[in-house]
């Protein structure tokens, strides 16, 4: 089961979020869990019980304090509106929240879908406490990252998504690769959000299988 969290940032603000620890006492990996455009609504709290199921100590910020939405329009009101710096920050404490957990192995990774997606990528840039990163059909800016910096990459993106395209992600492999780090990108017969089961117009149960599968492999691969 999930519950709710407050931590506190480094310079004294609280930070809300939803956490879900795996069973026992034995020490975990950390696992930082990046919302959709939604808002941490019930399909993220629901995944983050499924990584800690998994054994991940699993921490979804909430980035949009407090803001859930079922309507598209604000939903991308809302992400419009993030303060991208402070949405990063928000994401560093929560991984430096992980490691100073009691049951914390010491290593943290992160995932997320859509804009958390794109955060992910972001993540394994530029916060010093992830050591692995898995994006789901996001998209950051292009050229503007140093992957040189680059945690291991696990990516999963959809055909036919219009938004997050499979051709922006294998511009963003191409500048991995010439970064000297290790992304591997996998494009699925689907379309944007493939992974959300709450939206049946679009899940793929077939490629959201295989997608986690590979995900969880991915993680304890790289935070034991």
């Amino acid at each position: 089961m999930s519950s709710a969290i407050t931590f506190t940032a480094q310079d004294g603000s609280q930070i809300t979020g939803a956490i879900a620890l795996p069973a026992g006492t034995d020490k975990a990996p950390g696992l930082v869990l990046v919302q959709e455009w939604w808002g941490v609504n019930d399909h993220i709290i629901h995944l983050a019980e499924r990584f800690a199921a998994e054994g991940f100590i699993t921490l979804a910020p909430d980035l949009y304090h407090g803001k859930v939405t079922k309507d598209p329009d604000e939903a991308g009101a809302l992400m419009k509106a993030l303060d991208g710096a402070g949405a990063l920050a928000e994401i560093t404490t929560a991984a430096q929240h992980l490691i100073a957990h009691p049951r914390s192995n010491g290593k943290v990774g992160i995932t997320g879908f859509c804009l958390g997606g794109a955060y992910t990528f972001t993540a394994a840039t530029r916060v010093a406490e992830i050591s692995a990163a898995v994006p789901f059909y996001g998209i950051p800016p292009v050229g503007r990252a140093d992957y040189t910096k680059a945690k291991p990459i696990l990516a999963h993106f959809a055909a036919r998504d219009q938004w997050a395209t499979a051709a922006g992600a294998e511009d963003i492999k191409r500048e991995v690769d010439a970064a000297g780090g290790s992304m591997t990108l996998h494009i699925y017969d689907a379309d944007h959000a493939f992974m959300n089961d709450t939206r049946l117009e679009v899940y793929s149960p077939e490629n959201a299988k295989l997608a986690w599968e590979r995900t969880i492999a991915f993680l304890h691969q790289h935070l034991g």
